[in-house]
């Protein structure tokens, strides 16, 4: 019995070793267009200790930038581009101490209700590099005028991205709907989190019925805490993402989001 005791201790043991020095697979991009990592404006990193920590995560990945995308939500997260890029310079300060070795970029992840429609009359918006903006839809229903706010920032210049389309339940059965937005401009960025189940079944068959018809445009991280970053990590080193990334790959720009 002691003998069976000291075996499976050992390889208890041996299992977490060979975990912990196992090499993590890195993304094959390198530009992170979604994340709630700067500390303190939203519901995501609570510190820039925690901050800091998710973007080493993001480098073990091999992301060498990164696009910070906090909340910009009516009521709850009423963030202005002041308040944002205050936050920003922050973390850009921590992060030279640190000497990280990641570049980072202020954009924001704007919820489409009435307080986005203030900030975008008064021309506050912050888009990524080439007028890329990241809009959330409502987890409820879709906006009532979708298609004519898509066509007006179109129109303005801007290139819409609708984040993580595959968590809005009102679509898994209307998946022409996905067809018409697409078809009409708007871009998809689906999160890695949503392959591993973590969001729910019905956002991960949205996420596969998205690769099987080659409508992933951008990928995120989404990732709002530390453990997000590790339940990824583990994710990317699994054989289904190795067959999955390589189904991913040729219709994916992350990297391609430049001036």
């Amino acid at each position: 019995m002691q003998v069976i005791l000291s075996l499976m201790i050992f390889q208890f043991m041996f299992g977490k070793l060979f975990k912990r020095n196992r090499e993590q697979v890195k993304l094959f991009y390198n530009t992170d267009v979604h994340c709630h990592i700067m500390p303190g404006v939203d519901h995501g990193s609570q510190s820039m200790e925690q901050s800091l920590e998710m973007l080493r995560a993001e480098m073990e990945m091999g992301i060498s930038r990164v696009i910070l995308t906090s909340h910009v939500t009516a009521v709850t997260f009423e963030n202005t581009r002041e308040s944002l890029m205050d936050a920003f310079l922050k973390l850009k300060d921590a992060v030279t101490d640190e000497g990280l070795d990641i570049e980072l970029e202020l954009s924001a992840e704007y919820r489409m209700d009435e307080y986005f429609d203030k900030e975008y009359a008064a021309d506050h918006l912050i888009p990524m590099p080439g007028k890329h903006i990241l809009l959330e839809n409502s987890f409820q229903q879709e906006l009532m005028n979708l298609d004519e706010l898509l066509f007006d920032l179109q129109i303005k210049g801007y290139k819409t991205i609708l984040a993580h389309p595959e968590r809005y339940s009102y679509y898994s059965h209307r998946r022409k709907r996905y067809e018409q937005l697409h078809n009409a401009g708007a871009r998809f960025q689906v999160n890695i989190l949503s392959f591993t189940g973590y969001f729910g079944e019905e956002a991960r068959d949205s996420a596969l019925w998205f690769v099987r018809n080659g409508m992933i445009d951008y990928l995120g991280s989404d990732m709002h805490n530390i453990k997000h970053a590790h339940i990824i990590m583990d994710y990317i080193n699994s054989k289904e993402w190795k067959k999955l990334s390589k189904e991913i790959e040729p219709t994916v720009k992350n990297d391609l989001i430049t001036m």
